[in-house]
Formats: structure tokens, sequence, C-alpha cells
């Protein structure tokens, strides 16, 4: 009886054995083949924004397709097309496109609209949804602030945005400059880690043709500094987050009432708008694209930049200056070291409200942000940002390009995505005529801020979505 019992017992262990071994067979089984199965053949449609790192991820695409057999057609357009054309498809319910990009400033009035499919249904899918999937990998806060809406998910960052200081280095370690530097400044001259530095590096490096800088005769005039100040672009945003939030203002107190012209706002404006004294003539008209190529072409000491765009120029075959630059975080104000702020841009692809194949898109979604994925990214070697914390320690964020990686990582340290202000375009588009009026000289930044402020305060009273 004895040997009976336990021969049975000796059963029911093989057995629990053998359903937990099937159970974990089961679960480790999740494939992304088996996942697109359903969906095998289908084509979907992506609109993103062209810039080196996304041409690098949409060339691996092909990986994609081979595992799951879902065809992927990624049209890649200008900054400011991929927001006009991605709003129009949306807001006309067209569906043209499955997945679409979209930057922060966009969130709010979409979510308004009603266009953005919410994902929390495809992530709770045991079928659609990589069990190994680690979201706790993610980079925060910058994923839930930007994708998180009541609780619900829109998508994952894909795309992590984020300006950066670059500066010739070769100028900044030059023995005669920096003696000079010294001389008159009374401190060591490097990267700079204060505005106030910024403003001393700007005014000590510009120098007009005929001059020497770093022993040679300047045969063109040089300046000390150069920023994007195009009226559009991200002039606005840049002025908001690397100035404003850094001197202690803000446009929005926490209610999301207007408060464009708060006195450390003006005070910002005054010191950026100073800035454009050591600045190339045609900086009015600078872009986000502008300025990286001015940088390439070595007529400025220094300036803040998107870092993606920095991949396309420090190269030997895009600049004779590749390898002399330098990088850091975004400068605070001195004295106002606790509320730091750096412009970053977190940015998505979101599944249209239209698409007739959102399985498929978010699968395809799902597999952008993947570690393997990320992996093969940055073996790409074109230029790649990390959307996971484990991407900082991949071979390429490790190697030569080391620098810009940690400048990076200080810039998302402090860096947000924008608030969900249904107006908010058309305020940036206040807030710039403002910021153009006063670095142009046509109006002080008290009268400018003022009007800008009257002018926001007709679109929303309380600005921020509900």
């Amino acid at each position: 009886m004895r040997r009976a019992r336990m021969r049975w017992s000796a059963v029911v262990v093989a057995l629990a054995a053998g359903i937990l071994l099937t159970a974990l067979d089961e679960a480790g089984a999740w494939s992304y083949r088996e996942a697109a199965g359903p969906y095998k053949g289908k084509t979907i449609k992506v609109l993103d924004e062209t810039t080196p790192i996304q041409d690098a991820m949409a060339a691996i695409k092909g990986d994609f397709e081979k595992e799951t057999g879902i065809n992927v057609e990624w049209e890649l357009v200008n900054h400011f097309l991929v927001i006009s054309k991605g709003e129009a498809d949306l807001l006309s319910g067209q569906g043209a496109y499955d997945l679409i990009m979209l930057h922060s400033p966009q969130v709010g009035r979409l979510l308004k609209a009603g266009v953005i499919r919410f994902v929390d249904d495809f992530m709770a899918s045991p079928k659609l949804m990589n069990p190994d999937f680690d979201a706790k990998d993610l980079i925060q806060p910058v994923w839930d602030r930007l994708a998180k809406v009541g609780g619900k998910y829109i998508g994952f960052v894909n795309w992590n945005y984020n300006s950066v200081y670059w500066a010739r280095g070769d100028l900044l370690g030059h023995p005669e400059e920096k003696a000079a530097f010294k001389k008159k400044y009374g401190y060591d001259l490097g990267p700079a880690k204060t505005w106030e530095q910024v403003r001393d590096i700007a005014e000590f490096f510009t120098r007009k043709k005929g001059q020497k800088l770093a022993g040679k005769a300047l045969e063109a005039d040089f300046y000390g500094i150069v920023l994007e100040g195009i009226k559009g672009g991200t002039t606005g945003w840049d002025v908001w987050n690397n100035h404003i939030k850094n001197w202690g203002g803000d446009l929005f107190d926490k209610e999301g009432r207007p408060t464009i012209n708060r006195k450390e706002n003006v005070e910002a404006v005054k010191f950026w708008a100073g800035l454009w004294k050591f600045s190339p003539p045609g900086q009015a008209e600078y872009s986000l694209i502008d300025v990286p190529t001015v940088m390439g072409n070595g007529i400025a000491a220094q300036t803040i930049a998107w870092s993606d765009f920095i991949f396309g120029i420090d190269r030997p075959e895009k600049s004779k200056f590749a390898g002399k630059f330098v990088y850091a975080g975004i400068p605070y104000k001195k004295g106002n070291e606790k509320v730091r702020s750096a412009e970053a841009e977190p940015s998505l692809l979101i599944v249209n409200k239209a698409s007739k194949n959102p399985e498929a898109a978010y699968l395809y979604l799902q597999w952008l942000a993947e570690k393997k994925t990320q992996e093969r990214w940055f073996a790409t070697g074109a230029g790649a940002i990390p959307i996971r914390e484990s991407g900082w320690a991949l071979p390429f964020a490790t190697g030569q390009w080391k620098p810009l990686y940690a400048a990076m990582r200080e810039t998302l340290k402090y860096g947000n995505p924008k608030p969900r202000v249904p107006e908010l375009y058309q305020i940036n588009d206040i807030f710039v005529t403002a910021l153009h009026d006063v670095a142009l000289g046509k109006k002080s930044a008290e009268d400018a801020l003022a009007g800008a402020q009257r002018d926001v305060e007709k679109l929303c009273t309380r600005c921020f979505l509900k």
C-alpha cells in the first residue's frame, strides 16, 4: 500500500513537472512569426521624419518583413511635412498611413480630436505582446510622460530627440586661446557649463576677417555662437526649455494658465537675444538643419543643436573638423542648478485610429522598441539614440561617440515632452513672433512678451488638456 502511494506520488510529481514545463515552453514559444501569422501578406504604411536615425532604422525593416511576412512601406519626409501630412491624414480619417510619427506638441490636439488609437488592448494580448519585451528598461520618465494618458498608453517612444551643447574642441583647447581667455575672464576655457560661460565664449571667439584664430589669420569673419533663429521650426522650444526654464520661468503655471510675460521669462529672453550679436548675420533664417551645417563648415565656435543631426556632420567625409568637436549637456544658469532644464523631444509612432491593419501596425511598433531591434539599429553605425537604459552600454554608444552619448544622457535627465495643450502650435507661433521682435531689436522683451501674453489668453486661459 505504501509503495503504491509512493508510485502515485511520483506520478503526480511527474505530471505536475510536465505541466509546468509545458507551460514554460508555451510561454517561451512566443515569436513575431507566430504572432504575425493572421496578418501575413498585409502591408502597413509608415509616415516618419527623415533624419540620420530614422534613415538607419528604416534600413533594417527587412528583418521584420522576413520574420513576419508583413510588408512595411516607410515614407520619410522633412520635419515640417511629417507634421502637416500626418495630421491631414489623421484628421481626415482617410487612413492612408497605419503608423504616423508625432512630436510631443502634436499630441494634445490630436488626443482632443480623438484620432489616436490607444494600444492597451494590444499590450494586454498574449498573442500580440511579447512577454520578454521588458518595459522596465524603457527610459523614464519620458515614456510615461509622453505616451501614458489617463493610465492608458498610445504607444512607445521611438525617437528620443534631444539637444546638446556642441563646440569646437580644437579652439577650446588651443594653448594661445586658453591663455588669452583666462587673462580676460579669470577662469579656464572649456566646454560651457553655465549660460554665462556660453556668453563669454561667444564674445571671446567672435573675430573679424584678418584677425587671428588659433594662431592663423582668418580669411572670413568668425562667430562665437550660432543658434536656430527661424520664425518657426524649433526656435521657440529651444528658448522655452533651454533658456526660460533654466531661469526659473515657464510659459504656463501648474494649472495651465499662460504666464508668457513673467519676470524670469523676460530676463531669459533678453539673455538669449543678447547672444545674437555674436552670431552669423543670417541667423534669423537658420533652422534646425542649418545650424549643424554651419558647425560643420567651421565658422562658429559653439552651438546648441539637436544631437541626431550631429551623426551626419561629425564624420571625415562630411566635415574637415570631424573628431575635433566636443559635446556636453545643456548649460544651466549660474545659481539656478536646482531648476535645470533641457530641450528634449521624445517622439513616437502612433497607430492611426483609421488604420485598416492596426494589429500588424502594433506588432511593428513593438518590434521597433525591442532590445534586439535596438541593438541592430545601433549596429548599423549610422546613428541612434537610446530609448532603453540598456542602450547606453551598446558598443556604438561607448566607442568614438561616447562623449556625444554622455551629453545626450545628461539632457534626458532634465528633458520632458511638451505639455498636452491643443493650441500649443498657435501659442508657439505667437511666442516665436515675439522672440523675433526682441532678437531683431523691434521691441523690448517686456513689450514683446506682454503682447504675446494677451494674444495667448485669447486662445486659452486654462490651456492644458483635461
